[in-house]
């Protein structure tokens, strides 16, 4: 009942009084009036209260968040959505998949929600702690009477919120096609794998947690945003036949920040690729520098220690920059535009920048191929913005927060949540 967030006496409400009930499914609730309370948490909220919390589904490279809740009597699994591209501000959408309850004493019941038919018969199999199943016994109810172009026409509508018509350019409108026939082959018959919301630490740059973003023709994809040490990762929770769901999407070097030019220079694109390729080399040489094997005396140590404190020092800002420098050093943060020739999906990104570190972002072919580590600019504009430059790509991805709050996701050790970590990028590596 702890886990669950209900109490005995919340159980007890529910049973004795049948007009409590769930608004959403007020229609369809079985009548209560005769259920024991007993019944109630030995044969729903006990029996699964090993899948509350956040998922990832295996949908190949696209991955996904599922969020399983208690809701009134009703166990519900929530699969959020980021919003429409390229309104990465606007808050998370989200769908039920599926849901648990007691039809009568002593039997639970899982219906499928997915479709447009209404709820039907479907089942769920725990294959052990972190890892569960789910399974449509109905498909006909999936299907539409207008047959597949139906479904595609009403899945772009809920996707993308738009129609192909609407959609110009010819390899966005592949990839969203490409998207539809991998995902709707599933028909709600997916595994899940436990994932967690990173650990916070008082020293962490932000909160970490998870980011909606943009990724060209990909559109929006959400982000996890986590920090080890003198590093912050963006895995991917959900992602694209490129960089798929699961893989490390950008890092910062928090040991290298950069000092952008004033307005006018930052205009050029050569100038701000001429300061990041500086770094770029500058962190080369020390990992060159740094000793491969035994162990360091406590003098070398504290050499060490130094040299990885944040280096916000370690560059001098250029001629006509030390107003924006103190600007950034103050809190207010210095006035920012994106470099000529950098394509951005968001034009509504922010003008103000608080501070700028060295970064790498993950590129690859089709099918993950050739993957490789380039430089970019990680831009932190707020504590619910931030932004990273793809120098190679000449392209910006924008960062807003997810605000909806999550039960049960917290990892109950940083170990267990890097372990976690480890598990999501090894299942498409």
């Amino acid at each position: 009942m702890e886990i669950t967030g209900l109490s005995c006496r919340d159980i007890y409400a529910k049973r004795v009084n049948p007009h409590v009930k769930s608004g959403r499914f007020m229609r369809i609730l079985p009548d209560y009036k005769h259920m024991e309370y007993r019944d109630v948490y030995t044969c729903l909220l006990h029996r699964y209260r090993h899948i509350l919390g956040l998922w990832q589904p295996d949908i190949g490279p696209y991955g996904g968040l599922l969020n399983v809740v208690v809701d009134g009597l009703f166990i519900i699994g929530w699969m959020y959505l980021p919003p429409h591209d390229p309104h990465v501000d606007d808050p998370m959408r989200f769908k039920p998949l599926f849901r648990i309850h007691l039809m009568e004493r002593k039997l639970a019941t899982v219906e499928c929600m997915y479709g447009h038919k209404g709820p039907h018969n479907g089942h769920i199999q725990i294959v052990k702690k972190d890892e569960f199943s789910t399974k449509c016994n109905q498909t006909d109810h999936h299907r539409m009477s207008g047959g597949r172009q139906e479904e595609f026409r009403t899945w772009l509508r809920e996707e993308w919120g738009r129609t192909l018509e609407d959609i110009f350019h010819e390899h966005m409108q592949e990839l969203i096609l490409m998207k539809f026939i991998y995902t709707s082959q599933y028909d709600n018959c997916l595994t899940y794998r436990r994932i967690y919301l990173p650990p916070s630490r008082p020293d962490d740059l932000i909160k970490p947690g998870l980011f909606k973003g943009t990724y060209g023709s990909h559109g929006l994809e959400i982000v996890m945003l986590s920090f080890h040490g003198h590093r912050a990762r963006g895995t991917k929770i959900t992602g694209d036949p490129n960089i798929p769901a699961g893989q490390q999407t950008v890092e910062v070097d928090l040991r290298h920040r950069i000092q952008l030019p004033d307005i006018e220079n930052l205009r050029n694109f050569n100038e701000l690729s001429r300061i990041v390729l500086e770094v770029r080399e500058q962190v080369r040489q020390e990992q060159q520098q740094e000793p491969s094997e035994g162990p360091a005396l406590p003098q070398e140590q504290a050499a060490r220690e130094a040299d990885a404190a944040p280096a916000e020092d370690s560059r001098k800002p250029a001629d006509g920059a030390a107003a924006a420098e103190q600007l950034a050093q103050s809190g207010k943060g210095q006035p920012f535009v994106l470099p000529m020739g950098v394509s951005s999906r968001n034009e509504d990104y922010p003008r103000t920048c608080r501070m700028c570190f060295y970064g790498t972002g993950l590129i690859a072919g089709h099918g993950f191929t050739s993957p490789e580590r380039t430089p970019g600019v990680f831009l932190l504009f707020d504590e619910d913005r931030f932004g990273f430059i793809w120098l190679e790509l000449k392209s910006f991805s924008l960062y807003s927060r997810v605000r909806a709050s999550f039960r049960h996701a917290d990892a109950p050790s940083p170990q267990a949540f890097d372990e976690m970590l480890k598990n999501i990028q090894s299942l498409t590596s």
